[in-house]
């Protein structure tokens, strides 16, 4: 498995910003260095908004040496096209990208985004109130976030696809070329979605880049931030995509009812509403939009404009719900044909048990709650873990002692130290 960040341990001093603001600790620091469990990251993101050092990095793609090729077909998260004030709409952002020797299949997302949002509104129909509400699958961060901390919610995801795999499948089938594709990615979930999907066995996407990197690239060539906004379609749904509400908004237009949604946005959002799901508090609920980031996908940390602004630009462009009557039969068309599809069903991740024979792992597990108990309940990482559970767990799997605990530490120095004074005023039994 690889994740959508990479340490650069020549940056990294050890601080522990970063190992507490995982949401399932799945970062730790072994000398005065920080090693991701690749297995636990979500790719939220949240630990290299933490380093100050910027010792975490997203691990992208080299954009000079894609952009350099004879050919470089890209597609873009829509949070790239509301990046810089002036070409805030997507055809004059192509057209830059055109002029830089790029290809933006931009034609084919709205398409996908269409297809998608109509496929989730059958898929919500359909569905009976016992199996409502269902969970987006647009944010890879928060389908890997339920698959390890909320295994009992997987079954409520949408079988549906990405629609930025989709709108590379619908560009393969209508031109049936086999070109290599680029995504324009926001965060690391994203281009996580390139190096190791989920709900399918290989991404259709074969690079990613962040959105910063092409920002920065084309701003150098020459792209005026200051020129007034050309008017833009107001057929371009797929836009709000990439802020909070966009999705379900989008859906809730191809629904034959009128339904209830929940949208949310920012990582401790996510994990209330998921605990509140959890907890079977959400009844009367039909979807629900979850995003990692604040604000939506235009809050990643792989964007170059500010979330803020980004926000008033996209909030106050108008939007059509409504499609023509050829959009609406081409939507049906491809829905039909289901290329939507997950290929394979979302599954929970398993933990590594502390014990492969069940017997030895609840002896295992009995040991981790008497170290924990014995631990000062601070979480305060400066033994290099995120809390103390996850050192006791550290423990009891061999990687680790209690004494890694600066207070345990200390608290045994004293105990030593206390020994050696009463040796130190006994008297050999000769002298006495």
């Amino acid at each position: 498995m690889t994740t959508g960040i990479k340490v650069q341990l020549s940056s990294c001093r050890g601080c522990s910003r970063c190992i507490r603001a995982c949401p399932t600790e799945a970062m730790r620091v072994f000398d005065k260095k920080v090693k991701v469990i690749e297995d636990l990251c979500v790719d939220c993101g949240e630990c290299l908004r933490k380093c100050e050092d910027r010792a975490i990095v997203l691990n992208e793609d080299n954009w000079r040496l894609l952009a350099s090729q004879e050919r470089t077909v890209v597609v873009a998260d829509p949070a790239f096209y509301a990046q810089t004030r002036g070409y805030s709409c997507p055809e004059e952002l192509r057209k830059r990208l055109e002029e830089a020797g790029l290809e933006d299949i931009t034609p084919w997302t709205g398409l996908a985004f269409d297809v998608t949002a109509y496929a989730i509104a059958k898929e919500v129909d359909r569905r009976g109130p016992e199996s409502l509400p269902l969970i987006s699958t647009y944010c890879p961060a928060v389908i890997r976030l339920i698959q390890i901390n909320y295994p009992e919610l997987v079954g409520r995801f949408v079988p549906i696809e990405s629609p930025l795999e989709t709108a590379v499948s619908l560009w393969r089938e209508d031109t049936g070329r086999t070109d290599d594709v680029t995504l324009i990615a926001p965060c690391p979930a994203k281009i996580a979605l390139v190096r190791c999907p989920e709900g399918r066995g290989e991404s259709s996407i074969r690079y990613a880049v962040s959105v910063q990197k092409v920002v920065r690239d084309l701003l150098a060539g020459g792209v005026d931030v200051d020129s007034p906004v050309p008017p833009c379609s107001k057929e371009l749904r797929y836009l709000q995509w990439s802020l909070r509400g966009g999705e379900a908004k989008h859906v809730a237009s191809f629904c034959e009812r009128p339904i209830k949604t929940i949208s949310v946005a920012g990582l401790r959002n996510t994990v209330d509403l998921l605990r509140e799901l959890e907890l079977g508090r959400l009844e009367g609920v039909d979807y629900i939009e979850c995003r990692a980031c604040d604000l939506g996908c235009i809050g990643g940390v792989g964007n170059l404009e500010s979330r803020f602004l980004t926000h008033l630009r996209l909030d106050h462009s108008e939007v059509s719900w409504e499609m023509d009557p050829e959009t609406e039969s081409e939507v049906i068309r491809r829905y039909d044909q289901g290329i939507f599809k997950l290929p394979i069903p979302i599954k929970a991740r398993q933990r590594i048990p502390l014990d492969k024979d069940l017997k030895q792992a609840m002896i295992r597990l009995r040991e981790m709650n008497q170290i924990y108990a014995d631990l000062p309940h601070l979480d305060c990482g400066s033994c290099g873990r995120p809390s103390c559970r996850a050192l006791a767990e550290d423990v009891v799997r061999g990687n680790g002692d209690p004494s890694d605990c600066i207070f345990k530490l200390r608290e045994r120095i004293y105990e030593l130290a206390q020994e050696m004074a009463e040796l130190s005023s006994r008297s050999p039994h000769v002298l006495k």
